[in-house]
């Protein structure tokens, strides 16, 4: 790892300059030799495993699909499912890995050479179409397979975790206040995460170093998920509807004003008493009451 990759980051991040020195020189190494097609099947056998169970998945694989060495897209496409099931692949890991080799036959999936000319996002856009392949297995394709130097995987629990250690938080960071935080690390936010790796270790060893300072997360808008949008808009039509303002309440309010108001002057019509010709109503005045005198005066 270059010198001036560790200064960079020592430099932007006092905390994360303590981390380097506790931790010493990065390890984290470009691995050239393994097709993309294989470091994705094997990234679909290791999801919800230990390390040993995936790697006898994958011993399976190359013995009973492969005869003894890592199996091409086409072999995956012309095994039964049962073959697959057998060399202990559930029915979604099937599903997977026989959509991972089609599209590889396709290009969607393209070799090595013609992957390492496509930037980061375009990649992620690319191998995330391949079904049970997610964000978080391309970022470790791109920072172990492809050697890509700016790669911060912000989903990352042990990413997270280290932060959280290294920096003496109460709390786990969010996601995108995280990212919103390392951008001080670019362009070598992949050296950055490799550190923050290593923070989990030293604090289990009790080396962690105290932070060098006290540092405040960027603030960043929740963002909400599709399931409360749609919620969010149901509650915004039926808030509209009941809401005196709106077309539809005030269509209701006039027709039911208009038919009202119809019967309140026909039931005034009805009972009011038919004005004299020539007679002013608004002078009439009800008779007044004599009063008797009493029955000693009369």
């Amino acid at each position: 790892m270059s010198q001036h990759i560790l200064a960079h980051l020592s430099k932007a991040d006092a905390v994360l300059g303590g981390l380097i020195r506790a931790a010493g020189p990065c390890t984290l190494d470009e691995q050239q030799d393994c097709h993309p097609f294989q470091a994705l099947a094997q990234a679909i056998a290791h999801q919800q495993l230990n390390g040993t169970a995936a790697n006898t998945i994958l011993r399976r694989l190359i013995e009973g699909c492969g005869g003894g060495a890592f199996p091409t897209p086409q072999m995956i496409i012309e095994a039964p499912a049962d073959l697959l099931r057998a060399a202990g692949f559930s029915f979604a890991k099937v599903a997977a890995l026989k959509d991972l080799a089609a599209k590889t036959l396709e290009e969607v999936v393209p070799h090595h050479s013609a992957l390492s000319a496509l930037a980061d996002e375009e990649i992620v856009e690319r191998l995330t179409r391949v079904r049970g392949i997610g964000r978080w297995t391309v970022e470790m394709l791109l920072m172990f397979r492809l050697g890509r130097p700016d790669v911060l995987p912000v989903d990352d629990f042990g990413v997270r975790a280290g932060f959280r250690a290294a920096y003496g938080l109460r709390k786990m960071p969010a996601p995108r206040a995280l990212a919103a935080f390392g951008e001080r690390w670019r362009p070598y936010r992949s050296t950055a995460a490799w550190y923050l790796w290593r923070a989990l270790e030293l604090k289990r060893a009790g080396t962690l170093p105290e932070a060098a300072e006290r540092i405040r997360l960027p603030r960043v808008k929740k963002r909400r998920s599709a399931a409360a949008k749609r919620a969010a808009k149901r509650a915004a039509r039926v808030r509209r509807k009941a809401s005196p303002r709106s077309p539809g309440a005030r269509r209701r309010r006039s027709s039911a004003g208009s038919a009202g108001g119809g019967a309140l002057r026909r039931a005034a019509a009805s009972s009011a008493p038919s004005p004299r010709s020539g007679a002013r109503t608004s002078r009439h005045r009800p008779p007044a009451r004599r009063s008797r005198a009493p029955a000693s005066r009369r």
